[in-house]
């Protein structure tokens, strides 16, 4: 799965293309999350996320039968381009959604059989002259490829099997549009949209053969881990004031002498 706002130039790799090329592994500066406010995170994962991060869903393009899309995402933060879980180079939670810690790898889609494996050769951990070399000298496949390529295997199988999760929230028509409303210390209101949740009395109201098939099938549990992961906004808004209070200008000596009194 390419995130662009993560993959800024992934790469089909390439035996002859990429014979020499390198990776200066493991990833220890996650600034090139910077920008992530959100990301998937695949249904086996939920029981980890949801201890550390808001679980809603969104609309993720189109499927096969012209239907919407279901994807299950992690908010990272509360505003476009933000990642509250970084702090500087370092990830401050002690969770990594299975997609990041894929990086720099990713894999692209070719059809529904087939996709390749790809490195963004934009991360400054690329070279030529140093780090861990994905091919051999006679083109097979390097340890560290060896490793990452059953890896990359199963989270597209995973990535496959949350689809059809998404789908049957469709079907069942229990998604609704979700808005969370925080007050921020200072009285300003902030609003958080453009994400669907569970809706719990639809959720209530479906019929005792259908709870009974979302049991067995594992679903009715990954909505409860989501409806639990919610109460991790209010860590979102809590974190959003603290940077915004870090990031806002002092004020110099000079204006405070020359600020107007009472």
């Amino acid at each position: 799965m390419i995130n662009q706002n993560l993959h800024k130039q992934p790469t089909a790799l390439d035996s002859a293309t990429h014979r020499n090329l390198k990776l200066r592994m493991p990833v220890t500066d996650w600034t090139v999350a910077a920008d992530l406010n959100a990301m998937f995170v695949a249904a086996a994962e939920f029981g980890d996320v949801c201890r550390e991060f808001p679980i809603v869903f969104v609309k993720a393009g189109k499927e096969e039968d012209g239907s919407d899309a279901i994807a299950p995402i992690a908010v990272f933060g509360l505003v476009q381009n933000q990642n509250l879980y970084l702090t500087g180079e370092r990830w401050r939670a002690q969770y990594m959604p299975a997609v990041l810690r894929a990086y720099p790898f990713c894999i692209a889609r070719i059809d529904a059989e087939r996709f390749a494996i790809c490195v963004d050769t934009a991360w400054k951990g690329t070279s030529v002259l140093e780090g861990e070399p994905l091919f051999t000298e006679d083109g097979q496949q390097g340890e560290l490829l060896k490793q990452m390529t059953p890896y990359l295997e199963t989270l597209e199988a995973e990535i496959q099997r949350t689809r059809l999760v998404g789908k049957k929230l469709l079907e069942l028509d229990v998604l609704r549009d979700m808005r969370f409303d925080a007050t921020l210390p200072d009285g300003r209101q902030h609003t958080v949209d453009g994400f669907l949740t569970v809706d719990d009395k639809k959720m209530t109201e479906l019929p005792d053969a259908v709870i009974g098939e979302l049991h067995r099938s594992g679903i009715l549990g990954l909505v409860h881990l989501h409806w639990v992961s919610l109460g991790n906004m209010r860590r979102l808004v809590d974190w959003h004031v603290e940077r915004s209070a870090a990031q806002a200008p002092a004020t110099t000596g000079a204006e405070a002498a020359n600020a107007p009194t009472a």
